[in-house]
């Protein structure tokens, strides 16, 4: 792997794969808002978007211009390979440690 996953950066790989051709910063930060029900600053969403581009787990493309957007372009991204396999790591590492635990959960 190429670096620690935190768990805001999760968030954000995971949501880039929920919303796949539609993943762009607000997108991502109203999609993980509604489902996390927290608050997130875009400055929070930036930084982290720029971390995971250093580590290689994603990529960028701009789109067209808008008119919603006064002639602006989203950025859009994408998950690399890089950040598949580490998700695919994480998620093993979660199930193992999930199946080892003797922690009964209940719903309510």
């Amino acid at each position: 792997m190429k670096g620690h996953i935190g768990e805001f950066e999760e968030l954000v790989l995971l949501t880039i794969a929920v919303l796949g051709d539609e993943a762009y910063g607000v997108a991502i930060l109203e999609d993980i808002q509604q489902r996390a029900g927290r608050k997130i600053s875009i400055g929070a969403l930036h930084s982290t978007i720029t971390r995971l581009d250093e580590k290689g787990f994603i990529t960028s493309y701009m789109g067209e211009p808008t008119q919603e957007r006064g002639g602006r372009r989203k950025r859009y991204f994408q998950l690399t390979a890089s950040a598949k396999q580490a998700l695919s790591e994480m998620k093993d590492l979660r199930n193992e440690l999930w199946q080892l635990s003797n922690l009964k959960l209940t719903s309510q």
